[in-house]
């Protein structure tokens, strides 16, 4: 038996959504929605916003989940947890409420979006001109994958219990040890 899926188009992705109680993601006229956090997961958001907002100088600023991000050549409309911007920042054509230049974009990852965050989700953020590093974030360990672009390459560090994240794109270290505060990993699901 064969299924069709609706294929919306932009504008009816933003009208959708503009009246939407969830998020919801648009991938090529496919509209998904977004499942939500646990606990640990708006914890790890929370406190890597808050070392970010501290630590950057003007004229960068942290965005979080509720903002969305517009990825033209692959046309998806998406809300990573955690964004970096420079000012002034970009917005999608006609629109004030999406952006379009990361510099830093971090990601919670769950058992449900890990795959698709380290691969198609990353491959598509690559699309992004100003886009020069990665943060994927697990919530079951302290362990963070942290991959930087040099040139035209990619570069990857896995960062395991207590150590010190050094973004390339700014001079900011980030501990894990205060990354996962206020996180029992005995107590938590």
């Amino acid at each position: 038996m064969l299924t069709l899926t609706k294929k919306y188009s932009l504008t009816e992705y933003f009208d959708r959504e503009i009246l939407s109680e969830t998020r919801n993601e648009y991938i090529d006229g496919e509209i998904k929605p977004m499942t939500g956090g646990t606990p640990t997961h708006n914890t790890l958001v929370v406190n890597l916003l808050s070392l970010l907002h501290i630590a950057l100088p003007s004229p960068y600023r942290v965005f979080v989940t509720d903002q969305r991000l517009w990825l033209p050549d692959r046309r998806i409309a998406t809300y990573p947890d955690v964004m970096v911007m420079a000012e002034p920042l970009e917005y999608q054509e006609g629109r004030k409420d999406t952006l379009v230049n990361p510099i830093l974009i971090a990601e919670i990852l769950s058992p449900s979006t890990a795959s698709y965050d380290r691969t198609g989700k990353f491959a598509s953020y690559r699309t992004i001109p100003s886009f020069k590093e990665y943060l994927l974030i697990s919530q079951d360990r302290k362990y963070v994958e942290h991959f930087y672009k040099e040139g035209d390459r990619w570069i990857f560090t896995a960062y395991e219990n207590d150590a010190t994240i050094s973004l390339k794109s700014f001079e900011v270290a980030i501990a894990t040890s205060v990354l996962y505060n206020r996180i029992n990993f005995e107590l938590e699901p």
